[in-house]
């Protein structure tokens, strides 16, 4: 893969992590409902994307390329999804 396609795909890895994060463990519907949700949404998604870069870089310094990278990018999105709502 390309330098360019594999950033788009890690960024998109992210931005679906913190979706997916967002929707199945972000605040409750009362709470989205009075406080609004679009930050939290963003700021999910940015915590994804941070976490898939994370992530992704770790697995190549470990000497893992291709797809086991990008299940690396996955990973390191999931992780720093639950970090960041374990600590918030």
């Amino acid at each position: 893969m390309t330098p360019a396609i594999t950033f788009l795909i890690v960024l998109a890895i992210g931005i679906v992590a913190g979706l997916i994060f967002d929707r199945f463990a972000g605040p409750g519907w009362l709470t989205r409902q009075i406080a609004g949700s679009t930050r939290s949404i963003v700021t999910s998604a940015l915590v994804g994307v941070a976490g898939a870069f994370i992530g992704f870089n770790i697995a190549v310094l470990l000497g893992l390329l291709g797809i086991a990278a990008l299940i690396g990018a996955i990973v390191g999105a999931a992780v720093a999804l639950w970090v960041w709502r374990t600590i918030r």
